[in-house]
């Protein structure tokens, strides 16, 4: 027991092991919508699914079992919902960057993101974008991932002069949004897995609608996909290109705002932080996910982020890595249900994503909308992040609007020389772009 105390943090004397092993059970079903929704967005972009969900899993497994070993919190890891969908949409399909040259800029960002934490240069760039703007960019990105949903099922489609409209009323459709319904009541309900459950229920009733097609000689169980498809193919031809910059900062902020935000979160539900607010092996959190970041990125995944869905582990009695080594454990076993993945139709993740943009539009209410020098930048960033379907584009425009409307009312202390600087900096990529 010393040496597992060692290894994970767990205490005999304080923790239950069935208690930490249901905690990680637990967090990895809340988590495992993440095999199929991975692939599925990352699929629209061009790469080979089968290897994603290979890369998906094996640098799920790395980050969460890295968690459970260097920083021995009860969280969970594993590719960020909101980054995989600025990859295929906005870079991809927006920007007409090749999956390569997007994965290259993951890349970069998790070596730029383990050197900042190495060097604790975190807290400056927290610093460069304001509080209500980190809570629009959540909102933000959580309506343009249900937007993607909805557009996944066919509910929302192209419309030649109104841009979007309703779909038509189809059984995919109408399987779909009762499946959105679904997922919102099982987790209202607290039903572990709701959001995975939801996706099993599509694909299961879409089998006799022929919506979800089980291939010839279907098997529940197979040896891993191959990661050769997307394993180290980079592209450094464009590092160099404003544009590609503006990107990597993008990525890097995007990321180290949503892992930082996570882990304070999950850290005061696991009673873990300590009067002064200092959590125990922040840093080693950090450097988990900094380091997995790079690796999915080689193996061909999107970057790696602290999940919200480790509350639910925590909820069930988590409080050491023993809770994130199950979970982790139970992503390797996952490498090898590929087939049952796989099958699961893109439209079947329409539930996890509009909850997912649900749970993400709670930063709303953190934003201090009797003040118009707060309301209106961040009614901008989260509007132009859908509208413009680019969460860097909606980033930016924010942090702009946001210091002209400071300056021009006058309220120059709750500026600092990080954001004029950052605002100058999206202003001239605007000019040159």
């Amino acid at each position: 027991m010393d040496f597992v105390k060692k290894l994970t943090g767990f205490d005999a004397q304080k923790n239950t092991m069935r208690t930490e092993v249901v905690a990680g059970l637990t967090t990895f079903l809340t988590m495992s919508y993440i095999l199929a929704v991975n692939p599925a967005i990352l699929g629209q972009a061009g790469m080979d699914k089968g290897a994603v969900f290979t890369a998906t899993a094996i640098t799920s497994a790395v980050a969460t079992i890295l968690m459970a070993i260097v920083a021995k919190l009860p969280f969970g890891l594993a590719p960020s919902m909101s980054i995989n969908a600025f990859f295929t949409f906005t870079l991809v399909m927006g920007m007409g960057y090749s999956w390569q040259m997007s994965l290259t800029c993951v890349f970069i960002e998790g070596i730029l993101f383990l050197l900042i934490t190495l060097f604790n240069v975190q807290k400056y760039l927290l610093m460069a974008i304001p509080g209500s703007q980190r809570h629009a960019i959540s909102a933000g990105i959580g309506i343009f991932i249900a937007f993607i949903g909805l557009k996944n099922a066919g509910l929302v489609v192209t419309s030649p002069t109104t841009l979007v409209q309703l779909g038509k009323i189809t059984p995919a459709t109408i399987l779909a949004f009762a499946t959105i319904i679904l997922a919102g009541v099982l987790l209202h309900r607290k039903v572990i897995g709701g959001l995975f459950i939801s996706i099993i229920v599509f694909t299961l009733i879409g089998i006799p609608l022929h919506i979800t097609e089980i291939p010839k000689g279907f098997s529940f169980v197979s040896i891993p996909h191959s990661m050769a498809p997307t394993f180290w193919k980079f592209d450094f031809s464009q590092l160099l290109d404003v544009n590609v910059i503006m990107v990597i900062v993008t990525l890097l902020f995007l990321n180290v705002f949503d892992t930082m935000s996570m882990i304070v979160g999950l850290s005061g539900k696991a009673g873990v932080t300590k009067e002064n607010g200092d959590i125990p092996r922040f840093k080693g959190a950090l450097m988990s996910n900094a380091f997995s970041v790079a690796l999915g990125s080689i193996l061909g995944t999107t970057s790696v982020s602290t999940f919200s869905e480790s509350a639910t582990g925590i909820a069930e009695g988590g409080r050491t890595g023993m809770t994130s080594l199950v979970a982790g454990i139970m992503f390797l076993i996952a490498l090898f249900l590929a087939p049952v993945f796989m099958m699961i139709p893109i439209a079947a993740t329409t539930g996890p994503l509009v909850i997912v943009g649900v749970l993400m539009m709670d930063e709303i209410t953190k934003i201090d909308l009797e003040d118009m020098t707060e309301a209106l930048p961040a009614f901008l960033t989260v509007v132009m992040i859908s509208l413009t379907s680019s969460i860097a584009d909606g980033m930016i425009i924010g942090l702009i609007s946001y210091v002209i409307v400071k300056m021009l009312s006058g309220k120059f202390k709750d500026l600092n020389v990080a954001m004029y600087i950052l605002a100058g900096l999206f202003i001239l990529k605007f000019i040159f772009s």
